[in-house]
């Protein structure tokens, strides 16, 4: 049977969705199977946004499993409601090791009567509750009273409250708030207000304000309006109250007011605005819009019939909907989770045991735990890709890794902004006017000498940014990059080669993908960088294959593949497997290695059986050495669209520091995942060489 919670809230708006993400994340990390479910939405029609926003995040089951009934099923007959509630969990139940349940949003009736029906609906259901209170605005001694009326309510209708989450507290009150609730004997946590998480997009102000887009981009519709700014001053007035991500509201038939708001976001020295709204009914001339549009702004320029009053009741009561919101606010939110939530703690007090299984969810999720466990300092170059902006917005949010970003400040600040992405965080360096160019340009030309180098050449090599990259990597400036989403492989790599060069006893640069399976994660290498190895080259590839398996957590067993299996073939070909085993044993005796060994011997205990019945690695290999890249290229590419196997990579190896390159077609998640990688190389080679000899460290 599936271990569950429940979570319950005694009122409205105390972050429930927020805080269900945060445990299905948690979960998602940790067992195979997860699933939700909504026991009351408001309509049929309407999907509930709560079960879309949590069937994303690696949730198993659909809409229509998910739910129960409605609103108006409750009001007709609570007793067939509760029935039909129970029913319709138990096939989610049957389906997973863990369902998360979202109790009522107090979107219609509120009230006892509304907690009381949710403890009704956890008794039947046999969950545990994690009750939700909401502390904003609230003494710790108010939180704690309405935490113990409810859990009182809670216990009256049979239910078990299993630990209570104060949420939306102030930043200041956390300790306070955490020891008022402590009298309740319950486990306790306690996530501050981050008014951003509450806060509406711009599409749907315009939608309330039964407004029309006239100017600016229609994406930045999504981005957050985080204030409100009534502009009925003068210009130098309206100057002095802008803030980032304001929404500014001004009349629609006083030209120079929206003028200046246009400047203004335009303009490197002032904040960046969510959007204008323009009430009355007005229309600015033609003239005017074309003197907005030649300013070359994206910002939206709403257009709205309501007065200025109006509008500004309707943008301050307008909720912000964190179902619905951005991949910012997500991540902000799963950032808080992990920074004040004790996981193993949630998992004790719930029973769940980790899963034996490594599903791609939870092996990514392992990724971004470990570099979070030591943050290291990892450099991007492609500034000017909102990819890469997006991912470090969401690796800064999450406390993944320390990052600097190449290119223009102002103007990578301005697009972060205008995206709705928080880079303060973010280290930003533009190599043309760096105080670092010049000792990096005498760096390159002394490592260079050999080749001719000059100091006046290096100075234009070390401004390109893959160089400049390479170098903050060389000197120390950061622990590793990940380049490529805008370069080729070559423009990324090629400095490597001249600048970090290979580990001591390794003679090749290599690559590896991550192979994540439903149920597991395999090593494939080299599928990316080397055509045809020599049985040399091969060997020292299987070895730094099987470093870096052990590296993320895969008992490295090596099969050295070709196209017959043992003795029972020769050629050129399979005699190159055959020796560059043979260096693999000679080299590290502790490895477990076969070779030469078909994919199907490496894979099938049956084949294994009959093939090499003695094999320490045959059937149950996780590392796979191809012998030349057409082999390696194509089988990981039909075993990623074949088996719907999610490829990490390709990593790099044989560097002395850690540099990544990414696919060109890369998308937001494989960047967040790569630098992830990326430092936690750069942590594996910091303590290997803080672990060797002066002698090795020399060599």
């Amino acid at each position: 049977m599936a271990r569950s919670i429940y979570i319950a809230s005694p009122e409205g708006h105390t972050g429930k969705s927020a805080v269900a993400l945060g445990l299905v994340d948690l979960f998602v990390r940790r067992v195979e199977k997860v699933g939700v479910f909504r026991p009351v939405t408001r309509s049929r029609e309407e999907r509930d946004t709560v079960v879309e926003l949590l069937l994303g995040h690696g949730v198993q089951g659909t809409y229509e499993d998910s739910v129960g009934v409605t609103y108006e099923d409750v009001h007709a007959d609570p007793d067939a409601a509760l029935s039909t509630i129970v029913e319709r969990y138990r096939t989610v139940e049957r389906n997973n090791e863990v369902v998360i349940v979202v109790g009522s949003d107090y979107t219609d009736v509120a009230g006892p009567a509304e907690l009381a029906f949710n403890a009704r609906v956890a008794a039947n259901l046999g969950a545990p509750v994690l009750l939700v209170v909401s502390a904003l605005d609230r003494t710790p001694d108010e939180v704690a009273q309405l935490a113990e009326l409810a859990t009182s309510e809670i216990t009256h209708d049979h239910a078990t409250t299993v630990g209570v989450l104060a949420n939306r507290c102030a930043p200041e009150q956390l300790g306070e708030v955490r020891a008022a609730l402590g009298a309740l004997n319950l486990p306790v946590w306690v996530l501050p207000e981050v008014p951003l998480l509450s806060a509406p997009v711009v599409r749907d102000l315009m939608r309330a304000l039964d407004g029309e887009l006239l100017l600016g981009d229609e994406a930045l519709l999504e981005r957050e309006a985080e204030q409100l700014l009534v502009s009925g001053m003068n210009t130098e007035h309206i100057l002095e109250r802008l803030k980032d991500g304001m929404l500014a509201i001004a009349a629609g038939d006083r030209p120079e007011v929206l003028m200046t708001l246009v400047m203004a976001h335009a303009s490197e020295g002032f904040p960046s605005l969510s959007g204008i709204v323009l009430n009355g009914g007005y229309r600015p001339s033609p003239q005017v819009i074309k003197m907005v549009e030649g300013l070359g702004q994206r910002l939206p320029i709403i257009a709205t019939s309501h007065d200025t009053y109006e509008s500004a009741r309707i943008v301050a009561t307008t909720r912000g909907v964190f179902s619905r919101g951005t991949q910012r606010k997500k991540d902000v939110a799963l950032g808080l989770f992990e920074q004040h939530i004790d996981a193993e703690e949630l998992m004790h007090t719930l029973d769940v045991p980790r899963s034996a299984v490594v599903t791609p969810l939870m092996f990514e999720s392992t990724l971004l735990e470990r570099a979070r466990a030591d943050r290291q300092r990892v450099v991007l170059p492609e500034g000017k890709d909102d990819r890469i902006l997006r991912a470090a917005s969401t690796l800064l949010s999450r406390q993944v890794a320390d990052l600097t970003i190449l290119g223009n400040e102002a103007k990578i600040r301005a697009r972060a902004a205008e995206l709705g992405l928080d880079l303060d965080a973010a280290q930003i360096i533009d190599p043309a006017t760096s105080e670092l160019l010049e000792r990096f340009a005498e760096e390159y030309a002394r490592l260079r000498a050999h080749k001719g180098m000059t100091i006046e050449r290096a100075r234009e090599i070390v401004r390109d940014v893959s160089y400049f990259g390479t170098m903050m990597v060389h000197t120390g400036e950061a622990d590793g990059m990940v380049s490529g989403a805008a370069h080729t492989t070559a423009h990324t790599i090629k400095p490597s080669f001249e600048i970090i060069k290979t580990k001591p006893g390794t003679s090749i640069v290599s690559s590896v993908f991550l192979m994540c399976l439903a149920d597991r994660v395999l090593v494939y290498g080299d599928c990316a960088v080397n055509p045809d190895p020599t049985a040399e080259q091969l060997a020292d590839i299987a070895i730094s294959s099987a470093a870096t398996a052990a590296q993320f957590g895969v008992a490295p067993r090596v099969a050295m593949l070709s196209y017959s299996t043992g003795q029972s073939g020769t050629g050129a070909d399979v005699d190159k497997v055959r020796a560059a085993t043979d260096f693999v044993r000679e080299r590290r005796p502790d490895l477990d290695v076969e070779g030469p060994i078909q994919y199907d011997a490496a894979v099938d205990a049956s084949v294994a059986q009959t093939k090499l019945p003695d094999s320490a690695v045959a059937g149950k290999a996780t590392v796979f050495v191809f012998p030349d890249l057409n082999t390696g290229n194509n089988t990981y590419k039909a075993v990623q669209r074949s088996a719907g196997a999610i490829a990490v990579g390709p990593v790099l190896q044989g560097l002395n520091k850690p540099v990544n390159d990414l696919s060109r077609g890369a998308l937001v998640q494989d960047i967040v995942n790569t630098v992830a990688i990326t430092a936690v190389q750069a942590q594996a080679d910091k303590a290997a060489r803080a672990a060797a000899t002066p002698k090795e460290i020399h060599a």
